[in-house]
């Protein structure tokens, strides 16, 4: 499937949101080896990884098609992805 750079800006916005949810949780139910989590609270750290985790994985196979269709290093692609998050430049244009 074909993907604009401002698509994927946006699902690597929605990665990093995830990502954020699931360190928020960490953070708030303590180091899991250190505290006894609730089976509720290791439901919900569960289901917040996975969500990152398949978000993460659909951005790199966005960002590697991407790549693959404008004739692009995937590692420069990726790049101006994070850097047009960073800026929230969806265009990528670095304004």
């Amino acid at each position: 499937m074909a993907h604009t750079f401002a698509e994927l800006v946006e699902k690597q916005r929605a990665a990093d949101e995830a990502y954020a949810r699931v360190r928020h949780l960490q953070d708030a139910y303590g180091p899991p080896t250190q505290t006894q989590w609730s089976d509720q609270q290791t439901t919900t750290w569960e289901t917040a990884w996975r969500a990152w985790r398949d978000l993460a994985r659909d951005v790199q196979a966005a960002v590697t098609g991407y790549a693959r269709q404008e004739g692009t290093p995937r590692p420069e692609v990726e790049s101006r992805v994070k850097e047009a998050v960073r800026h929230g430049d969806a265009d990528g244009n670095g304004a």
